[in-house]
């Protein structure tokens, strides 16, 4: 039977299921303590994807991109560095002390071990050297969780693209500028939630569709207006009056469009061939619930950011994919890696890592920090099989006895997550803040850290006011000026390639920086948390990433399928 509990951290109640136990059993794990939320939240506070900073490498000496301010007190090496031969993560190794808290030693690993500056995979990137979270990449730039790309710029979270920009959870994409969730589309601007489609502008949730403009809802069709049908030369012609060249057209189609899009019912969530799923943004998955932003998982519950096949057999795992199972409470791994807990970052080939911080090819780790091609090692010191199996169930034992308790109270035993004061990033540096926004004052209640944003030692060289209106008017030169976002009021730039891309698309310099870019897609879709919902038509009870304050007409999935499919 399922049983309430309190989260130690937001002190609400949550539920743990039959399902549940069954799976922490088949873990060999004790259940959690935290809400789902709270374990979310948490993983995501161990992960700075776009807070970047110049450094210098602690090995070579040498000018670096770092995930690490300069005044962190950890040792970063640079990517050459760091994949190198040139370093041993064994001389951080240290004896376990029973007399002392497991995680206190952990933290003393994390002093010694070099962390690498960023979370890539080196050897497959072209070319891509302001990239994180990413691998297999050609041609990019400031770009995050990203695998298997070329030609993509301010781009994240998604596979296999081409030729595309400023756009967020794409996969299968080639020519595409401002976009949210497409799935083998050419061609695409402006637009949300489209499938297998071409040519479409400000669009939103079409399939099969080419010659849209500002159109939802639609199936297999072409050369349609705001859901109006045209002929082909009549679509043509109008499409030129849209002006899409001047910036002040573009702001007033997304408003008319959005407004469009809110007065035509939506489906409650966003899904595509699954069998028994639940959250949103899902994709051919099957028995997966609480899932979100997911891709090919099967067997799993309150995961997120899934992008690569496959992953099986995971709770509370947050991105990637690619061959991952049996996974519990991790952030960030993937390709081959099985029976992972615990941890932050563990990738290629790993099994068996427990409370692991950037394992690479390595096995059969406890508590091990920036490890790579080792087995049988905690706290960074290595043993024979039999020496590591019992020295890992005697520190087990110390864990339950000997509890980390931070200074909210907060208690953490074997079977939760690494502790939040053993995060490598101040709360506003991290993913947290996207997902979790919060004050500092809140930040800081929680007891969290908060880094004073840095001031930066670029001056704005033209105001947003004076920028071109119109792509036809902006001269090569435009790269070497530094504009002020109007949001953030920091200083961008345009960079050449971005601004080719716009040439040849017809469309007008942006106004706001990459992050306020990201941060206004982001805003767009819906957030990771489910309401009690009816459906607009029938009546039926629904859980939707829609919050009931939300003005959109919401359907449940039968409804929807009558209507417009």
């Amino acid at each position: 039977m399922s049983e309430t509990r309190n989260c130690q951290n937001c002190h609400s109640e949550f539920q743990i299921e039959p399902e549940d136990f069954k799976f922490y059993e088949k873990m060999q794990v004790p259940p959690p303590t935290f809400c789902p939320e709270c374990r979310f939240q948490r993983r995501l506070m161990f992960r700075n994807e776009r807070a970047l900073y110049k450094d210098t490498c602690d090995l070579c000496k040498k000018d670096m991109i770092s995930v690490f301010s300069p005044d962190k007190p950890f040792k970063v090496y640079c990517s050459p560095c760091w994949w190198s031969d040139n370093w041993d993560p064994l001389e951080a190794g240290q004896n376990y002390d029973p007399c002392r808290n497991f995680f206190e030693q952990i933290k003393e690993v994390m002093l010694k071990a070099p962390f690498m500056n960023l979370i890539t995979g080196y050897s497959s990137l072209v070319n891509s050297d302001y990239v994180n979270h990413a691998g297999e990449l050609k041609n990019s730039y400031l770009v995050y969780n990203a695998d298997f790309c070329e030609n993509v710029y301010y781009f994240e979270m998604g596979t296999y693209n081409k030729d595309a920009l400023d756009s967020t959870m794409i996969t299968r994409v080639e020519l595409a500028y401002g976009n949210i969730n497409l799935f083998k589309c050419f061609k695409i601007f402006f637009s949300e939630d489209l499938i297998d489609s071409h040519d479409i502008y400000f669009s939103k949730n079409l399939s099969g569709c080419f010659d849209c403009f500002g159109c939802i809802n639609l199936r297999n069709k072409k050369y349609h207006i705001f859901n109006e049908p045209y002929s082909k030369e009549e679509y043509e012609s109008k499409l030129k009056e849209f002006r899409l060249g001047s910036y002040a057209s573009i702001q007033e189609l997304k408003k008319k469009v959005y407004k469009f899009w809110e007065s035509v019912p939506q489906k409650f969530m966003h899904e595509r061939h699954n069998v028994d799923v639940s959250g949103d943004y899902i994709y051919e998955s099957k028995n997966a619930q609480n899932m979100y932003q997911a891709r090919y998982v099967e067997n799993g519950k309150f995961c997120q950011l899934i992008t690569t096949s496959p992953a099986k057999d995971c709770y509370d795992y947050t991105e990637w994919g690619g061959g991952a199972q049996r996974v519990l409470d991790v952030i960030t791994t993937g390709l081959q890696t099985d029976n992972i807990k615990f941890s932050s970052g563990v990738w290629d080939s790993c099994m068996n890592v427990e409370y692991g911080i950037y394992n690479v090819s390595s096995s059969n780790t406890f508590g091990c920090i920036n490890l790579r091609k080792k087995q049988y090692c905690i706290l960074n010191k290595q043993y024979i099989e039999e020496e590591y199996s019992k020295l890992r169930e005697r520190i087990i034992e110390g864990m339950e006895k000997n509890p980390y308790t931070d200074s909210k109270g907060r208690v953490f035993k074997y079977g939760e997550f690494l502790p939040y004061d053993l995060s490598l990033y101040d709360y506003n540096e991290s993913t947290a803040s996207w997902y979790f926004p919060l004050p500092k004052e809140k930040v800081l209640e929680n007891g969290w850290r908060w880094r004073a944003p840095a001031h930066s030692e670029y001056k704005p060289t033209m105001k947003s006011e004076d920028m071109p209106d119109s792509i036809n008017d902006v001269k090569d030169d435009i790269v070497n000026e530094v504009f002020e976002c109007i949001d953030c009021k920091g200083p961008w730039r345009v960079i050449a390639p971005e601004l080719g891309y716009l040439r040849r698309f017809g469309f007008p310099l942006p106004r706001k920086c990459p992050n306020c870019r990201y941060k206004e897609r982001l805003f767009r879709m819906n957030p990771p948390k489910l309401w009690n919902r009816a459906c607009a038509k029938c009546g039926k009870a629904i859980k939707t990433s829609y919050a009931p304050e939300r003005p959109e007409i919401i359907y449940c999935a039968e409804c929807y399928q009558i209507e417009f499919i």
